[in-house]
């Protein structure tokens, strides 16, 4: 099948490297000369495991091209897949500003019968204004069928989720495109919904709240686990057990950030302000993750009193390990509040420097390893859960340190490994602080 994707982003690219991987000939769009001039060269503009080897595989295999020319890339194509950024705006809502500029640019070159598929993430009934508008800038004013097809994806592992997708979500009152649809994934051998097009937009923004909202609920009794003296590690397991709950998502930290879950409560609230449904549900569940980002800073000043002058390495830029994405990261919020209260900052990220430095860029220094930032530091932040992090000998690092004291918001190290140390500060999320003193 000859397949036509717009936007080159995590969603874009993965899925049409993706539909390339399993037979398609697929070509991308994006008028972003520099992105295609990298794409043409084998090199992803996103960090993204697995990304540039199935990149390159399926370029020298002729099935997967690069252009900036929508007349080239449209032309002949069976499936037409729109995958542009849908940002937040101020008021909440979904900016569609790309979306809506994309169809226009799209519109001359589609002909009639052409199978347009939203793939961003859309408020309920966009994809009616994207028929209209393609029938208003269209050519002979066509009218091509629209499609909804929410991705579901998760940064650091996109390929792996594209290629084995939990259900594949089909949006469309015509039965015949979305039969077409669904055999372009058919090799995927995934289950696959079909429903009407605003069903399918609701089900992507339903999915992401409620998953939003079971870590907010697990971080509040992550909460409260530390005031009664539980372990909240022990807690979700006898909860995730349960089939009806399941342990996904029970991990306890410092909130949820990405280019996703942010915005996509906050659309789904938007939605329901304007329609006049109460959500305050949402509401909390938002209000608890900008808490949740502040609680190692609120740790450290319960245990210094004050950070003015303190030296603290904060371990992890990245909202999350295996991508270089910050967007709403809790690193963003955590190392403003530690330079408001006067701290100096050193961070480390495997792979996110480049976007820490666009946004604190001279207020912080950056380690090019765990070892320089940790060095001769008052206490460390652990932020983001990377392997190389979490492999760390806690021992070795306190050694380091010019205080053996360690905020984890990711509890990234079990109770025997903090124990091992001869001495040692430890304070976990939603489990007791172990302290160690030399004796």
């Amino acid at each position: 099948m000859r397949i036509a994707v717009i936007g080159t982003g995590y969603v874009g690219l993965s899925t049409g490297v993706c539909l390339a991987e399993i037979g398609h000939h697929v070509i991308c769009i994006d008028t972003s000369e520099e992105k295609i001039t990298l794409l043409r060269g084998g090199k992803s503009p996103i960090y993204e495991p697995g990304m540039e080897e199935l990149l390159t595989k399926n370029m020298e295999a002729k099935r997967l091209q690069f252009t900036t020319s929508h007349r080239e890339g449209l032309e002949k194509s069976e499936v037409i897949i729109v995958a542009v950024g849908t940002p937040q705006q101020d008021s909440g809502e979904a900016d569609l500003t790309y979306l809506f500029q994309a169809i226009q640019d799209a519109a001359p070159y589609i002909e009639k019968g052409s199978i347009i598929v939203i793939k961003s993430t859309v408020p309920v009934g966009t994809n009616e204004k994207v028929k209209r508008l393609l029938e208003a800038f269209g050519q002979n004013k066509v009218s091509p069928f629209v499609v909804s097809n929410p991705e579901f994806l998760r940064q650091g592992s996109a390929v792996l989720d594209t290629l084995n997708p939990d259900r594949i979500v089909i949006g469309c009152e015509n039965k015949e495109p979305a039969a077409v649809i669904e055999k372009m994934y058919a090799p995927l051998n995934a289950k696959v919904v079909k429903t009407d097009a605003r069903s399918a937009e609701m089900i992507k923004y339903a999915s992401n709240a409620f998953l939003a909202t079971k870590i907010s609920f697990i971080n509040n009794i992550g909460n409260l686990c530390e005031a009664v003296g539980a372990n909240v590690e022990d807690v979700s397991k006898g909860m995730g057990l349960d089939q009806r709950i399941g342990a996904a998502f029970l991990q306890s930290g410092i909130g949820y950030g990405g280019s996703c879950f942010p915005k996509d409560v906050s659309a789904l609230l938007a939605a329901a302000k304007e329609y006049h449904v109460p959500f305050s549900m949402i509401e909390e569940t938002m209000m608890i993750n900008n808490r949740q980002k502040l609680l190692l800073v609120k740790k450290a000043l319960n245990r210094f009193g004050d950070l003015k002058h303190k030296k603290i390495a904060v371990l992890g830029f990245a909202f999350k390990p295996e991508t270089d994405d910050m967007r709403e990261a809790p690193s963003i919020t955590i190392i403003h509040s530690l330079l408001n209260e006067g701290a100096s900052v050193i961070g480390y990220d495997p792979v996110a420097t480049r976007n820490a430095k666009g946004i604190f860029g001279e207020k912080i220094a950056y380690a090019t390893s765990v070892g320089e930032a940790i060095k001769e530091s008052d206490a460390v932040f652990i932020v983001t859960e990377w392997k190389e992090i979490k492999q760390l000998v806690l021992s070795e690092v306190i050694s380091q340190m010019k205080q053996p004291i360690v905020f984890d918001g990711r509890n990234s190290f079990s109770e025997e490994a903090v124990r091992d140390c001869e001495e040692i500060e430890y304070y976990p999320i939603g489990k007791p602080a172990i302290i160690i003193r030399k004796s």
